[in-house]
């Protein structure tokens, strides 16, 4: 973990993860986690980021939880040593910007089911505890891992289209005044340590 104390926003814990608010301290960590080709594939279309462009990026994360309450959390596998697994959020994205649930890991973890119970863990938190009335994710149309979690959360697909160039796909959920059908993954939510 970073030598800065996590961001202003809660830590949520499952039954196999803990998610952190990402802060400045995760720097040189998340640049590397997001350098690596199975993640920057598809996050980031194949480039790779500067020291620059992830310290931007974790200072709108910190105010996007100070001002809003969400924004991207860091994924540890508890029991699993310190090191930083993937990310999961909420994230603005597209023209005009639109609120969206982001979610991401390092390739040993795939396959466990370790992206479905961080995306509802974050979906579950934004729904219970910021209000979130709806969830709304997309993707580029060929990674077909990322559509299979949206569903796993009950997101129904909404459409297909070029966005910036790329083939994207986007779900959503509504779920305003009823609870969310997906049972919450017994999520646990603290204060993060500041």
């Amino acid at each position: 973990m970073g030598s800065e104390p996590p961001g202003d926003g809660p830590r949520l814990t499952t039954e196999r993860l803990e998610l952190l608010p990402l802060s400045e301290g995760d720097a040189a960590e998340l640049r590397a986690l997001f350098n690596r080709e199975e993640v920057r594939r598809f996050l980031w279309d194949g480039r790779t980021l500067s020291n620059a462009q992830v310290t931007g990026l974790l200072a709108r994360n910190e105010a996007l939880f100070e001002n809003e309450g969400v924004g991207l959390w860091g994924i540890r596998v508890l029991g699993g040593g310190p090191d930083l697994k993937g990310f999961a959020g909420l994230w603005y994205f597209h023209d005009p910007p639109e609120l969206e649930l982001l979610y991401g890991l390092v390739g040993e973890v795939w396959g466990l089911g370790l992206a479905t119970e961080a995306a509802t863990a974050v979906a579950w938190y934004a729904i219970e505890r910021r209000g979130h009335t709806r969830i709304v994710a997309s993707a580029d149309a060929p990674n077909v891992a990322s559509h299979r979690v949206m569903e796993r959360l009950g997101m129904t697909f909404v459409r297909r289209a070029l966005d910036e160039g790329l083939d994207t796909v986007w779900y959503a959920r509504d779920v305003a005044g009823a609870p969310p059908e997906w049972p919450p993954p017994a999520v646990s939510i603290g204060e993060s340590a500041s």
